[in-house]
């Protein structure tokens, strides 16, 4: 027995949400005994990064390499997580709310027959032998409780669900050569230009018609600097040309769930905030003081946004001098 978690990097790194994921993992061996947590992996990275997961609370992970492992293949990908399902037995397969985990977890959970659980949000308990799990609804408006009525089950966590703390020691890594086939090939990979990829960034900034016209937009990527964040727009902005329509935020497009999420000049219409209500605390800076986006976001600055940012990224620009001593 044991718990798998599907782990992913980027440019070398261990992303951040892989390290919330095994540490969910890392939680669910324990109040389950469930045995050890194996991490699995796919790509080239070197073996002294993967071992980091082992902060979170990997015994092992287990990286595929080769021919087809550098793009997430869902086919390729299945067949040799395959593998590590039939050595283990896992009773809980975790995996990320993401592209990926949506194209793998489903053939994971056809595979051991197990209860497919997506959007939860927090670990589950046990009644009557069990297990229910809390999870997101109605695009984040709401919460369900669900019951898995097999014997284990594959998870599908919420970024930025979970707190949890890294810890010391280093995973064992073993490498794999991946086998068998891929379902399609990969002919170009064109990749959100950035510091901080919008999906991963801890701290978002993110623009509204109110910016006026893309000539604007510097005021959001100075802020952003400050702040090392990544830059979103809402769906008219990226609609009208603005931005481009990878850094559109909301139910038509990219879920996010930063930490701290910048509104600035958005009205806060249904459809934006599905995107982005599971942000840990929501900033809003708007003109309008009945903008609906004031309804949903934890700190609110009612103000000319041309007025508010500039003063705001010279406060933090200062705060951040003051801290270096300088």
């Amino acid at each position: 027995m044991a718990v798998i978690v599907y782990t992913e990097h980027e440019d070398g790194k261990v992303k951040r949400s892989s390290y919330e994921l095994t540490a969910y993992a890392s939680e669910l061996a324990k109040r389950f005994n469930a045995g050890p947590v194996i991490a699995v992996s796919f790509g080239n990275i070197a073996d002294s990064e993967l071992a980091t997961l082992g902060k979170a609370g990997a015994e092992k992970v287990i990286n595929f390499q080769g021919e087809g492992t550098e793009q997430v293949d869902p086919k390729l990908f299945f067949e040799n997580i395959k593998s590590v399902l039939d050595e283990t037995s896992p009773k809980f397969v975790v995996f990320g709310a993401n592209n990926s985990g949506r194209a793998i977890a489903p053939l994971v959970s056809a595979h051991l027959k197990y209860g497919l659980v997506p959007g939860v949000v927090e670990l589950p308990r046990e009644e009557n032998g069990k297990l229910i799990f809390k999870k997101n609804a109605y695009s984040g408006k709401a919460f369900a409780d669900y019951q898995v009525n097999t014997d284990g089950a594959v998870i599908m966590l919420m970024r930025n669900s979970f707190d949890y703390e890294l810890g010391e020691g280093a995973a064992q890594v073993e490498v794999r050569q991946a086998t068998g086939e891929g379902s399609y090939i990969v002919e170009k990979v064109e990749k959100a230009t950035g510091k901080v990829p919008l999906t991963e960034a801890d701290i978002v900034v993110s623009g509204g018609r109110g910016l006026k016209g893309p000539e604007n937009w510097h005021l959001l990527e100075e802020l952003a600097e400050e702040l090392g964040a990544a830059l979103a727009c809402s769906k008219p902005v990226s609609d009208m040309g603005w931005r481009p329509h990878t850094e559109h935020v909301g139910q038509t497009g990219l879920t996010i769930r930063p930490t701290l999420y910048i509104a600035v000049g958005i009205s806060g219409a249904i459809q934006h905030l599905a995107g982005v209500s599971g942000s840990r605390y929501i900033i809003a800076i708007n003109k309008d003081p009945e903008a609906p986006i004031f309804k949903a976001c934890d700190y609110g600055v009612v103000g000319d946004l041309f007025e508010v940012v500039p003063k705001l990224t010279q406060a933090i620009r200062e705060f951040k001098k003051k801290q270096a001593g300088g």
